[in-house]
């Protein structure tokens, strides 16, 4: 059992939103939440592997980051929705993300005077799925 959320033309870069995705992939939907939250307040950055030309380092075991407040709100109502979703369809509460994915949409003209430019938009992808949790083996009775 698996919940999905497609988010078409996201007013987001999809470079930061790429970078984000990798933080968050393979992680248990609370601990990703409580990510973006601090993110949100500045208190973690994002860690930015591919696309960090000029971008300064960072405190800690970090190498180079950013705080991408827009982008991270933006995921963190969605991971909400999908989190959402996942317990309509009667999943527990027990969740993690399997597959989150940031791709480049269409870009869209600014309206008025700025005839050149155009708008970053993205496409999200996000999978969540129940993670097994190891049952407790009884120790075997020896039998005298």
């Amino acid at each position: 059992m698996e919940a999905k959320l497609n988010a078409k033309n996201l007013e987001i870069s999809t470079k930061i939103s790429v970078e984000i995705c990798n933080l968050l992939r393979y992680k248990n939907a609370e601990k990703a939440k409580q990510i973006l939250e601090r993110v949100i307040e500045k208190k973690q950055p994002v860690p930015y592997k591919r696309y960090k030309r000029n971008i300064p380092h960072r405190r800690g075991k970090i190498m180079s980051g950013r705080y991408p407040i827009k982008a991270s709100k933006i995921i963190l109502k969605l991971l909400n929705s999908v989190i959402a979703n996942a317990q309509n369809k009667g999943l527990s509460s027990n969740l993690y993300i399997s597959h989150i994915s940031a791709h480049k949409a269409s870009s869209q003209f600014h309206f008025s005077r700025h005839r050149g430019r155009k708008m970053k938009r993205t496409h999200l992808n996000i999978i969540v799925k129940e993670s097994k949790l190891k049952k407790e083996s009884k120790p075997k009775e020896i039998k005298k």
